[in-house]
C-alpha cells in the first residue's frame, strides 16, 4: 500500500535552506576574519612604518645637530680668518704710512711694531734732519719717544728711536 504519489526522498540532517544558509553564513565569517586579519597586518606594518619613521627623525635631529655644530665652527673660521684678514689690511696700510713717514735723507735698516708701539732702526746724517724730519711726526702719533744714537765711522749716526702709545716700555722685548 502506498499512500504517496511521489517517490520518497532520503532524509539529510539540513536541508537545502539550512545549507544555504550556512554557506552565507561561513563565506560572511570568512570575509569577517580575512578583514580582520588584514587590519591586524595594516596594524603591524603601521606600526612598523612608525618606527622606523622614529628612527629616521632621531638619525635626521642627530645630523642636524652635527650640521649646526659644523656651521657654527665654520663661522668661528671664517671669522677668525675675517678678523686675521682685517689685522693684515690695518698692518698693510700701517706699514705703508710708516714707510711714508720716513723721510728719503733718513735710512731706515729694522722696524719692529709691537702691539703698543713701534720700534726703528735707521741711520740719519745728523740729529737735527732726525728730529725735525722723523722724530716731530713720531711724537705727535705715539705718547712715549725715545732715540738712542750712535755714531758711525763715515760721521752718520745710527738710531734706534722707541715709540709707544702708552707708558709700555715692558712690552718691548729684542728679539735680533
Amino acid at each position: 500500500m502506498r499512500y504517496s504519489y511521489i517517490k520518497p526522498r532520503k532524509k539529510t540532517p539540513l536541508s537545502g535552506d539550512a545549507v544555504l544558509v550556512l554557506t552565507f553564513f561561513s563565506i560572511a565569517l570568512f570575509l569577517l576574519f580575512a578583514t580582520y586579519g588584514f587590519f591586524l597586518f595594516q596594524k603591524y606594518r603601521f606600526e612598523k612604518d612608525i618606527q622606523a619613521i622614529y628612527e629616521e627623525k632621531t638619525k635626521l635631529q642627530t645630523s642636524i645637530e652635527k650640521m649646526k655644530k659644523s656651521i657654527a665652527f665654520i663661522e668661528q673660521e671664517s671669522n677668525l680668518a675675517n678678523k686675521v684678514y682685517t689685522t693684515n689690511s690695518v698692518l698693510k696700510e700701517s706699514i705703508a704710512n710708516l714707510f711714508d713717514l720716513v723721510p728719503d735723507r733718513i735710512t731706515l735698516s729694522k722696524a719692529k711694531i709691537l702691539k703698543n708701539g713701534l720700534v726703528l732702526y735707521g741711520v740719519t746724517p745728523n740729529k737735527e734732519i732726525y728730529s725735525y724730519m722723523l722724530e716731530a711726526p713720531l711724537r705727535s702719533i705715539f705718547a712715549n719717544t725715545h732715540t738712542s744714537f750712535y755714531q758711525l765711522e763715515n760721521g752718520w749716526l745710527r738710531f734706534v728711536s722707541t715709540n709707544y702709545l702708552e707708558n709700555g716700555f715692558e712690552d718691548y722685548v729684542d728679539e735680533n
